[in-house]
């Protein structure tokens, strides 16, 4: 098999990459290769290797395909705003086009399960007429939402989940992340009230941990449903 999703989230800061992560390290324990790429990043440091993005770099480690930073994030960018307006200050153009090709190239590699995490939320500008989420589209990948646990959330997850399907793409779950070490209040019924109001499967609910290992917390989520039945 092999099989490429899209990660997005609710929001900027909800956990895409950590929650990416742990699914990544969820198929390894199953035995499969993996690759995490990030296709635009905004918000990076300049090292010797040129730069380089946090989240990225937890991809490419988390991940067992071995690939090049330059494969795994195509496109980094150093101010840690709206990829667009970082792209127009860095003096570059960022296109669906690009990155659909970047992408393609880097799933030729061999893989069982490739996970692509976006860039904020799912309405993020790549330019004046394309969205970040029109990637998804043309690669006609499901999705996987992240839905950071806090006030706000349900009406932030329901938004996204209808936007995703108006674009005609299959939600292939969702993961209910929680973000700081004090749960946020009525925990569990935020958790049902999503599962009741979401027409996709819970892949589980990821518990705040500092400096947690993503290997550590696979069994907070159910990988089943991502993998079909190959697994």
């Amino acid at each position: 098999m092999a099989k490429a999703l899209f990660v997005t989230g609710t929001d900027t800061e909800v956990g895409k990459t950590f929650v990416t992560c742990v699914l990544l390290a969820a198929a390894q324990a199953r035995g499969l290769r993996t690759m995490g790429l990030k296709p635009v990043a905004a918000g990076a440091l300049s090292t010797n290797d040129g730069l380089r993005n946090e989240d990225a770099l937890a991809l490419q480690k988390n991940a067992n395909v071995p690939l090049s930073y330059d494969q795994v994030n195509p496109i980094v960018l150093e101010e840690a705003i709206a990829p667009h307006l970082a792209a127009q200050h860095a003096g570059r153009q960022l296109s669906l086009e690009r990155l659909a090709g970047l992408m393609r190239g880097a799933l030729m590699q061999r893989h069982d399960l490739a996970l692509i995490e976006g860039a904020g939320g799912w309405m993020v500008p790549l330019n004046n007429r394309q969205l970040l989420s029109d990637l998804a589209v043309e690669l006609a990948l499901p999705v996987i939402l992240v839905v950071g646990m806090r006030l706000g959330c349900i009406n932030h997850a329901l938004l996204t989940c209808e936007a995703i399907q108006r674009r005609g793409l299959k939600l292939a779950g969702w993961v209910a992340n929680q973000l700081t070490d004090a749960p946020m209040a009525y925990l569990a019924e935020n958790v049902q009230t999503l599962k009741s109001a979401i027409d996709a499967p819970c892949l589980g609910v990821v518990p705040y941990q500092q400096a947690a290992v993503p290997g550590k917390l696979i069994s907070h989520l159910n990988i089943d449903v991502l993998l079909g039945s190959d697994q």
